[in-house]
């Protein structure tokens, strides 16, 4: 790999070479573009929240982990992992090897200091910190504890074990900014990189499937609750019967890298990063720590398109946040300000949370994948529940489709907007 260095060129384009994904509805890149295209729901039961009087008893959790965790690595390495890290390892992985960089296995002795990492998380270490830690401090049994429990509930715990297999020496770090997490770690891999700090950032972010991180949301009554008995109908987005959002959980990891370099060692480039921009609304203007304010949005939006040099009329897609709460309208809406442009004028926007719930500090990372995907293949998955649109959305109805579309797309803008009043957006572009 190419350890060039660019620090003297200030034009540095940002390409994004490697993707890794563990979703409710694919557990690898072929399955989640095959569930993506056939819009497949990745929501179902969970008798363990039921047990527990979850008034929302389902949920996403990503499938088969411990098939894949038996594959993958030894058993001492498992012992060392909860399922936060094991997610966040095992769609690391993935990415790196579909960036074409050589095998973990055979790097042992290799440290590329030309390469970082930044894995956002909403909670760590929840489930560790409820099953294992607090109840052996509780019985005084704090030495039989063992050696991994502070690696499993330390927040930089993901990136950290990821580093720990292929030998990143760069920034390695963690980012946690509530559901704008994902994003956000994309996006500041993003700068370093046009800074000339790095070459190569792996981005995204990882949330574990405990209860212990869903029963605060329960208790706040914003999950879906009616459909119990129907899970694929829970994630509702968009819609006038939408009742709350559905806990997901999952990685979602992006390489992203100078294109030089990524030219260099003929690595696959499967979308160019324009620009993207991080902001809050500072919890004033309607901005609180449960719902972001309209002037934050439209600010973060429109200076993420003044930093891709691109016109409102020039993006085809919105990949938007849409979690299936009383923001959706609201969130449309802002787009339609900060965009200046009317419904039919409107790009197409989709809800990837409608197939696999709101994965959280997760969710930012799983849906850039998503993005980036559908840039690459050429096509736009359509959103599922959405059939009876919320009223305040009508004008939209053409702009928001149910079916898959197979064409070509150019440009897509990711957006994210999250509890305390922080926002994303981040806008990708086919790579020609």
């Amino acid at each position: 790999m190419s350890q060039q260095d660019n620090t003297k060129n200030p034009t540095r384009r940002v390409v994004v070479t490697g993707l890794g994904v563990l979703a409710p509805n694919g557990n690898n890149l072929e399955a989640f573009t095959k569930a993506l295209i056939e819009r497949r729901s990745g929501i179902r039961f969970i008798e363990k929240l039921k047990e527990l009087q979850f008034g929302c008893q389902i949920g996403g959790i990503p499938e088969n982990v411990d098939a894949i965790c038996r594959s993958l690595f030894t058993e001492e390495e498992l012992l060392s992992m909860n399922e936060g890290l094991r997610f966040a390892v095992i769609a690391g992985l993935e990415c790196w090897k579909n960036a074409k960089l050589p095998c973990f296995r055979s790097n042992k002795d290799q440290v590329f200091y030309d390469t970082g990492a930044i894995i956002g998380i909403g909670l760590c270490g929840a489930d560790t910190l409820a099953e294992t830690a607090i109840p052996m401090i509780n019985a005084g049994k704090t030495r039989r504890m063992g050696s991994t429990i502070v690696e499993n509930v330390m927040a930089s715990g993901p990136s950290a074990k990821l580093c720990s297999f292929l030998g990143l020496g760069g920034q390695v770090t963690t980012n946690s900014s509530a559901c704008v997490t994902g994003t956000e770690a994309i996006i500041e891999a993003y700068f370093k990189i046009k800074e000339a700090r790095v070459n190569r950032m792996l981005a995204g972010g990882v949330e574990s499937s405990s209860p212990y991180v869903w029963a605060g949301f329960d208790a706040m009554r914003v999950l879906s609750k009616n459909y119990n008995d129907d899970p694929e109908k829970g994630s509702r987005p968009l819609s006038a019967t939408a009742g709350g959002f559905v806990p997901g959980s999952g990685s979602g990891i992006l390489m992203l890298e100078e294109l030089e370099t990524a030219l260099s060692r003929n690595a696959p480039i499967y979308a160019e990063i324009l620009g993207a921009e991080v902001n809050s609304g500072g919890q004033r203007n309607g901005g609180s720590m449960t719902a972001p304010g309209s002037q934050g949005v439209v600010r973060c939006i429109k200076k993420a398109l003044e930093r891709a040099h691109i016109e409102p009329d020039q993006i085809d897609l919105i990949n938007g946040h849409l979690t299936g709460t009383f923001a959706d309208p609201h969130e449309v809406h802002n787009w339609e300000i900060a965009l200046g442009l009317t419904p039919l004028e409107f790009p197409l926007i989709q809800a990837t949370k409608s197939l696999i719930g709101h994965a959280l500090g997760a969710a930012g990372g799983i849906e850039c994948v998503a993005s980036v995907l559908q840039l690459y293949y050429g096509f736009v998955h359509g959103s599922l529940n959405c059939e009876n649109l919320h009223p305040a959305l009508t004008a939209f109805r053409t702009k928001i489709p149910e079916e898959t579309l197979f064409k070509e797309i150019d440009v897509v803008a990711k957006a994210g907007f999250g509890f305390g009043d922080v926002n994303s957006c981040i806008i990708f572009k086919r790579y020609r």
